[in-house]
């Protein structure tokens, strides 16, 4: 394991050179600020040359994230479910809340790494992260917003024109476009590369495995990392993970979008990155804890059709391998991103 480990890092460190070196360069040439492709990462799905994260971008996006006045009784911001310190996602009910206390179906989702995704939402709805604020914005039980009242009231602030004009040059009036992109700029630097994992695959002095956390990793990729590949934690795909349905949401996943009877139940594979702070867990937040989720797995798992191969049949963990695993999971929270100062609440622009 400490010679596999040792042979890993060092792969990793010659990777990283060269990596470092091709993405000054694209910041040089793309004035991208706040995205950076990690050593032994596979490149971003997101094409930033389309829509280079500049300074002024990712600003703007900051505060609209922020700001409840994207909602339409301005008391709901992007910000409401997804909260810094956990992951960017809620931890205070299963199921989102919006506007007027409104009840949603699923669990808020994760923001982190969304360079990297391919489709977002559990259900895969949206396939692009400059359309992905919409659906929250002009959902009813969410924002209850549209887009074009929302650009009304940004035109109607002297501040966020003169912000807009800083991030995408001279011009009379904000547009919709304009307002999708900036957030987007934020969105796609949320980015978490910095756990207890990422350091000791780069062999950083000071960080190695305690003997829990290296039989948790063998663990992991004996038993989950089909489905929850690394280093993104996520294979980007859908599975049937077994969970029995829950007869008052009457929720069929992936199926409500692509219509094929093959994606009943299927929902989109979740990132373990921080996943020790982003509880409750699941599309419909029913697991309030990891020995919940692990006991899921081990015990619980419903015969459902369509269920996951990587499920068939289902993990057999011992008390023991139960523990470990969950010290490696532990590995995965990335405390620097989640108290990143320049991702949180922009107190100077509201001033």
């Amino acid at each position: 394991m400490k010679n596999s480990l040792k042979n890993i890092g060092l792969a990793a460190l010659l990777l990283s050179a060269f990596l470092t070196l091709s993405w000054i360069s694209a910041r040089e040439k793309n004035k991208i600020k706040h995205l950076i492709q990690p050593a032994g990462w596979p490149a971003p799905v997101y094409d930033v040359e389309k829509n280079p994260i500049t300074e002024e971008g990712f600003t703007l996006g900051r505060m609209l994230f922020y700001d409840p006045l994207l909602s339409a009784d301005s008391t709901i911001s992007c910000a409401s479910c997804h909260l810094q310190q956990t992951n960017f996602t809620h931890v205070d009910h299963a199921l989102s809340h919006g506007i007027d206390g409104k009840k949603g179906t699923r669990n808020s989702s994760v923001l982190v790494n969304l360079a990297w995704s391919k489709s977002f939402m559990w259900d895969g709805g949206i396939n692009h992260i400059e359309v992905q604020p919409l659906a929250p914005i002009e959902n009813p039980v969410e924002m209850n917003s549209r887009l074009s009242i929302v650009v009304a009231k940004l035109n109607a602030s002297d501040r966020y024109r003169q912000k807009f004009r800083k991030a995408f040059g001279k011009k009379n009036t904000i547009t919709g476009q304009q307002v999708l992109k900036a957030l987007s700029a934020y969105l796609l630097s949320l980015q978490s590369f910095n756990a207890k994992y990422d350091r000791v695959m780069r062999s950083e002095p000071g960080y190695h495995f305690t003997p829990a956390e290296a039989r948790g990793m063998d663990v992991f990729l004996k038993h989950c990392n089909a489905c929850h590949t690394a280093p993104l934690f996520t294979n980007q795909g859908f599975e049937n993970n077994g969970l029995a349905p829950d007869p008052y949401l009457n929720d069929g996943g992936r199926i409500k979008v692509t219509h094929q009877p093959s994606d009943s139940l299927l929902f989109k594979v979740p990132t373990l990155r921080n996943i020790e702070v982003s509880y409750p867990y699941m599309h419909d937040g029913r697991y309030k804890n990891l020995q919940m989720v692990l006991f899921h797995y081990s015990s619980n798992i419903s015969n459902t059709l369509h269920l996951s191969p990587a499920l068939q049949p289902a993990p057999d963990l011992t008390e023991g391998n139960k523990n470990d695993l969950l010290a490696f999971l532990k590995t995965l929270t990335d405390t620097s991103f989640l108290n990143q100062k320049e991702f949180g609440y922009p107190f100077e622009d509201f001033q």
